[in-house]
């Protein structure tokens, strides 16, 4: 570790001491934990690079891995700290062919997904169908005498985390006006009711689904899209796509309650991302971050440093000096130090209904 690495370490935990004294002390768990995510880039762990065959290489994972790991992010996702939290490895991705770990769940999520159009690779029903496949591989080899495979209690008690929606709000916001998203917003939704309904017809019995986040407080929309003055809130953040974002969480929140009843013997989890996350950018300076609005790793400077012609890692980008306190790494994805906030304060039940510790499916019958 470098001397500004360890600079940066010591600021950030002095600068954040009531998070780290609590919300990242490791849970204890009965059982072991396992883990299954769906999701798009927020929570790919490196389902895409092994899907394509890519290499996400440096300033990616500068913070903490130090090597490509596929993951859109100087370092660990939120997906991340909240494994760290109940002490299991973090997720594998679905995908990843060598070495592959998949004892403690698997993550099915891959940058770009959304839940439509219905069998894209690698939208929400695709990663479904990956999810039955595999659990009923592992049911097969199991029956076999294979060892060190996820077993049918394990399908049974794991934890099934959801993070999608922001790619199917993001790409409707490109072409449609903002009536036509809203219209747009139950078919999505329905397709996150189909995945969950057909995991708990498998056995599934413990849900985790986030919220999406303030879409327009992104660098991406906020440095590609044509406004006025008018269409920005006291923040510096696009309205009309915040609105959408929350339009498609309330729907969000409405389905987890229609299906609390519906889905016997469940316990499902809804967690407000966009508070969290919007709080961190409203209240930027208070948490010790610096250009809310600005990518760390772009093009174009100051206020956004996001060109849609040269992203992170294409020929002329320029980083933010590391140890920077900056929320957007990239200007779509946030750096490790915005995670680890964010993480902390999902840990912290404020933001969950019901308001279940995250531990709680491996420690509930």
């Amino acid at each position: 570790m470098s001397c500004n690495q360890k600079g940066f370490l010591l600021s950030f935990f002095f600068a954040f001491p009531l998070i780290f004294s609590f919300a990242f002390v490791a849970s204890q768990c009965n059982k072991n934990p396992v883990i299954f995510n769906f999701g798009d880039s927020n929570s790919d762990t490196g389902g895409l690079a092994a899907a394509l065959g890519l290499e996400f290489g440096y300033p990616n994972g500068r913070a903490f891995f130090h090597q490509p790991t596929g993951r859109p992010c100087d370092g660990r996702l939120v997906l991340d700290f909240l494994c760290e939290n109940v002490k299991t490895k973090y997720l594998t991705p679905y995908l990843d062919s060598l070495e592959p770990n998949f004892t403690n769940g698997a993550n099915f999520a891959i940058s770009g997904s959304a839940t439509l159009p219905e069998y894209q690779p690698f939208n929400l029903g695709v990663q479904f169908l990956q999810f039955r496949r595999f659990r009923n591989h592992s049911l097969e080899l199991n029956s076999k005498g294979f060892t060190n495979l996820v077993k049918e209690e394990d399908f049974q008690n794991a934890l099934y985390t959801i993070d999608i929606g922001q790619n199917d709000l993001s790409v409707a916001f490109n072409s449609l006006s903002y009536d036509d998203v809203i219209q747009k917003i139950p078919s999505f939704i329905s397709e996150i009711s189909d995945a969950m309904e057909g995991i708990y017809l498998l056995g599934g019995r413990k849900f985790w689904v986030h919220n999406t986040g303030p879409l327009g407080c992104l660098p991406e929309k906020l440095g590609t899209r044509k406004t006025n003055a008018s269409d920005f809130d006291e923040h510096g953040c696009i309205k009309a796509l915040n609105d959408g974002a929350k339009a498609f969480n309330s729907n969000l929140k409405d389905l987890c309650e229609q299906l609390r009843p519906q889905m016997k013997n469940s316990t499902i989890v809804y967690v407000d991302m966009y508070s969290i996350k919007y709080d961190l950018i409203a209240n930027s300076a208070s948490y010790g971050f610096k250009n809310p609005l600005m990518a760390c790793c772009g093009y174009g400077g100051a206020p956004y440093n996001y060109d849609p012609n040269i992203n992170c890692r294409d020929s002329g980008y320029n980083v933010c000096e590391q140890g920077s306190k900056y929320i957007s790494w990239d200007g779509i994805h946030y750096t490790e130090a915005a995670n680890a906030i964010v993480a902390s304060k999902i840990l912290s039940t404020n933001y969950s209904t019901p308001p279940l510790h995250f531990n709680f499916f491996c420690n509930s019958p």
